[in-house]
C-alpha cells in the first residue's frame, strides 16, 4: 500500500475536519484561561488523529461489505476493492489505529478526571457506530447532525477540558459557552456530510442507505445547504458580542462572498466529481480562517 492508497483510505484530504476544531479549542482554553497543558494536547491529538483514521477506513471497510450486488460500487469506486486491498490488513488498521486511540484515552483520563472518559465513550460510540452495526448512523437521517457534533463540538469540548479541568467545573456555562464558539466548526463539518449525501442520494438508495437527503429530497436539501453555509458568519457574530471569543472573529465576514459563491455553483448542480469539491473548500475555508483569525485574536484582542 503506498501513500496516495492509504491517503485515500483514511481520507486525509479531509482531515481539516478534526484538526481544525482541536486548534479551536486550544485557543479558546488560552484565550479564556490562559493555560495549556501541552502533553495532553500532544497526547490527544494523536490519540484524535489516530481515531479519525480508523472511522474512515472503517467507513470504506463497511461500505465495501455493504455494497450490493445492482450495481459496481464495490469493484471500480471502493477504494478496497478497486486497489484489491487485503481485507485481513484493512481490519488489523482499524484495530491497532483504535486499540492506541483508547489507550491514551484512558491515560489522558488518569491525568485528569471521569469526564473525559464520558466524553470520550461517546466520541468512540458516534465514531464507531457511524459506520458499522445492524443500523450504521451514517445511513440514517442522523448523520449529519452527529458528524457536525462529534467532530466540530466534542473535539473542541475535550481539548478545553484537557487544559483546564483542575482550573474549572464542568458547568453548564462552561458546555454552553465552548458549545455556542463550536457552532461555525458544526455547521460546516454538517453541511459537508449533507452535500456528500446529496450527491450520492441514488448510490445510497442501491446500497439502501437512506439518509435525511432521502426524506428532504434534493431541492430542500439544496436550501439546507445555503443555510447551513452562512450560520457560521451568524453565530461568530453572537459569540463577539457575547465575550465569548475574540472580536477579531468579525473578519469572518471577509469570506462570506467567497462561500456564497461556492454555494451558489453547488446549488445549481450537485455532482461528486464535479461540484462537491466545492462543499469541501467551503469546509476547509471556513474552519481555516476562523481558526487563524481566533489565533490571531489572542495577540490582538
Amino acid at each position: 500500500m503506498n501513500w496516495k492508497i492509504f491517503a485515500e483510505l483514511v481520507e486525509f484530504k479531509a482531515k481539516a475536519a478534526s484538526v481544525f476544531p482541536f486548534v479551536i479549542g486550544m485557543a479558546y482554553a488560552w484565550f479564556h484561561y490562559k493555560h495549556i497543558e501541552l502533553m495532553n494536547m500532544f497526547l490527544f491529538f494523536v490519540a484524535m488523529f489516530l481515531f479519525n483514521m480508523a472511522v474512515d477506513i472503517l467507513d470504506n471497510y463497511m461500505d465495501y461489505h455493504h455494497a450490493t450486488e445492482v450495481h459496481d460500487y464495490r469493484e471500480k469506486t471502493n477504494i478496497i476493492g478497486r486497489e484489491g486491498l487485503s481485507l485481513r490488513l484493512v481490519r488489523n488498521m482499524i484495530i491497532g489505529f483504535i486499540g492506541i486511540a483508547a489507550i491514551l484515552g484512558l491515560y489522558l483520563t488518569i491525568r485528569t478526571n471521569g469526564i473525559v472518559l464520558i466524553l470520550g465513550i461517546i466520541s468512540f460510540s458516534v465514531g464507531i457506530f457511524y459506520s458499522s452495526g445492524p443500523k450504521p448512523l451514517s445511513g440514517l437521517p442522523v448523520g449529519e447532525v452527529l458528524s457536525g457534533v462529534t467532530m466540530g463540538f466534542l473535539i473542541p469540548l475535550i481539548c478545553v477540558y484537557l487544559n483546564v479541568s483542575h482550573l474549572v467545573q464542568f458547568s453548564f456555562s462552561f458546555f454552553g459557552n465552548i458549545f455556542l464558539m463550536s457552532l461555525p466548526a458544526v455547521f460546516a463539518i454538517a453541511n459537508l456530510m449533507l452535500a456528500n449525501n446529496t450527491c450520492d442520494l441514488e448510490e445510497d438508495v442501491l446500497n439502501k442507505r437512506f439518509t435525511l437527503v432521502y426524506y428532504m429530497g434534493k431541492p430542500a436539501a439544496v436550501r439546507l445547504f445555503q443555510l447551513l453555509a452562512i450560520l457560521p458568519f451568524i453565530t461568530t457574530t453572537f459569540s463577539v458580542f457575547l465575550g465569548v471569543v475574540p472580536r477579531l472573529l468579525l473578519f469572518l465576514w471577509v469570506i462570506a462572498p467567497i462561500i456564497w459563491r461556492n454555494t451558489k455553483q453547488y446549488s445549481q448542480r450537485q455532482i461528486k466529481l464535479e461540484t462537491f469539491p466545492l462543499a469541501i473548500k467551503n469546509l476547509i475555508l471556513t474552519v481555516s480562517v476562523f481558526s487563524v483569525l481566533f489565533v490571531l485574536g489572542l495577540f490582538i484582542y
